[in-house]
């Protein structure tokens, strides 16, 4: 059975991370800092590692794409999925309806 996920508010994740932040030089590694303040709110040291790699990227200290760019990125690209299947649509019925006016008897 899979263990039940517990949820961390941003403000005890905002915490956790200065934590490891603030008393990484009492430990021998940032990993030991991590396995210590992990084990005071009782997440892994995993979870907590992606926090603070969370945290420096949208702070600019690591390279990569912040959350909230990337989430508008993610809408803009569905938007764009949309977009595309709506024009398909549209360009179908078109060749329908003009093969069906060219099949169409002429009037005279």
């Amino acid at each position: 059975m899979s263990h039940p996920v517990k949820k961390f508010s941003p403000e005890v994740r905002a915490r956790a991370v200065r934590l490891v932040v603030d008393h990484a030089t009492e430990h021998p590694s940032r990993w030991a800092a991590m396995v210590s303040v992990a084990e005071k709110i009782g997440c892994s040291a995993h979870t907590l590692n992606e926090w603070i790699g969370k945290a420096e990227v949208e702070s600019g200290q690591r390279a990569g794409i912040p959350a909230e760019t990337a989430d508008r990125l993610k809408a803009l690209e569905r938007e764009v999925r949309e977009l595309r299947q709506a024009n398909e649509i549209l360009r179908k019925a078109s060749a329908y309806f003009a093969q069906a006016e060219l099949d169409r008897p002429l009037r005279k």
